[in-house]
């Protein structure tokens, strides 16, 4: 069993909006899994939820602006911030710096790992599928 996992080992996802450099599978965990996000200045993912998972952000670097909610509140987010998103919220997180918005971000699975996507190569397929992009790109690794 791994207890440690270096950043300097990640897989690479580079969707068309953003980037996720996994540091920790859910297939490796029971309830968790952890990646680093990057996204470019101007550039934020779609607008989304999740019905299975609690999110927790903390920012690196670079500033962002997250949009949270049915209504889309948006609140400035900075280097040090920790951000949470609750099950079923709507968010996105877009780059308003000249430079790239960092942050570490860890899902918590409601009920253990996805029985529907137990990896998150599984879950990237499904994001790619509903937005469009090619799959065989966004892989890196």
């Amino acid at each position: 069993m791994q207890f440690v996992f270096p950043t300097s080992k990640v897989k690479r996802y580079q969707f068309p909006t953003h980037i996720n450099d996994l540091v920790v599978d859910r297939a490796d965990a029971e309830t968790s899994e952890v990646f680093v996000v990057v996204i470019r200045p101007g550039k934020a993912p779609p607008l989304h939820l999740h019905d299975d998972t609690e999110q927790v952000f903390y920012i690196l670097k670079g500033r962002g602006m997250l949009s949270i909610g049915a209504k889309r509140k948006k609140l400035p987010v900075r280097v040090g911030d920790v951000v949470r998103i609750p099950p079923h919220t709507l968010h996105s997180i877009e780059c308003v710096g000249k430079t790239s918005l960092h942050y570490l971000a860890i899902d918590c699975f409601l009920g253990g790992r996805p029985k529907k996507e137990p990896t998150w190569d599984s879950h990237a397929r499904v994001i790619c599928q509903k937005n469009g992009w090619d799959y065989k790109k966004a892989k890196k690794f």
